[in-house]
């Protein structure tokens, strides 16, 4: 009995042990055209056993390049594609570059830092101070994700003024209005909207005058209503 301790090693094991034994005996076989009829033959087999790369693009490319690979690249058959290397097969992907340098406060993440030199280096004073209560209040929401609980506004000043080397200071529930910068604008705070303030009272007042004109309305159904019953009692007493 032959056991798989004593075999070769199996070298793409979705295909099997008796497709390897096929591409194997190709190498054996002398006459070209033999050769090359059996090649598609065993490449129209290694299609029926994986349906699934059907659904893949250029996947009798793919079934070329396996043929190849099971034969060690030692098959002398002509293929319809580039015949793929062993170098090409197993060269390793450039390193990526990473970013080497860490952020000092990284449960604020990176994105932080850079907002924080953009506004350092901000010239326009209105910019830098709306810069400053947008970061201030991201700060506010990064701690409540992380911590679940509420922070005081002056350990957010605190930390700000730790963080840029006391150039930047926090004044929470101050109103700013953001200038357009092209990139950096509303962070959706309530704080750096002005004129919201006086445009929900507004609506808040029309609300108000709709239910009262709603109100008489229904007063007045109901007083006709009253009458209709009054005059009908009085005829049917009658």
């Amino acid at each position: 009995m032959e056991y798989n301790t004593t075999r070769n090693y199996l070298i793409m094991k979705e295909y099997g042990r008796n497709i390897q034994k096929m591409v194997e005996y190709l190498g054996t076989i002398e006459d070209d055209e033999e050769r090359q009829r059996n090649a598609m033959a065993v490449i129209e087999l290694m299609g029926t056993l994986n349906p699934h790369l059907r659904n893949v693009e250029d996947f009798r490319h793919k079934l070329w390049d396996h043929i190849f690979n099971i034969s060690g690249f030692t098959l002398k058959v002509e293929s319809p594609y580039p015949v793929p290397t062993v170098e090409k097969l197993r060269a390793k992907p450039d390193r990526l570059p990473y970013p080497k340098k860490y952020p000092r406060n990284r449960h604020f993440g990176k994105n932080l830092e850079m907002i924080i030199d953009k506004a350092l280096h901000e010239d326009n004073p209105e910019k830098k101070e709306g810069f400053t209560q947008c970061i201030g209040n991201y700060m506010k929401l990064a701690y409540t994700n992380w911590h679940k609980e509420s922070v005081h506004d002056d350990a957010i000043k605190a930390e700000l003024l730790a963080i840029s080397n006391n150039e930047l200071e926090f004044h929470p529930g101050h109103s700013v209005a953001v200038p357009s910068t092209g990139g950096f604008g509303n962070t959706g705070s309530g704080n750096t909207n002005t004129g919201g303030g006086e445009q929900f009272r507004t609506n808040k007042r029309k609300g108000f005058q709709q239910n009262n004109k709603f109100k008489n309305n229904n007063n007045s159904g109901k007083n006709n209503n009253n009458k209709h019953n009054n005059k009908y009692s009085k005829n049917r007493n009658k």
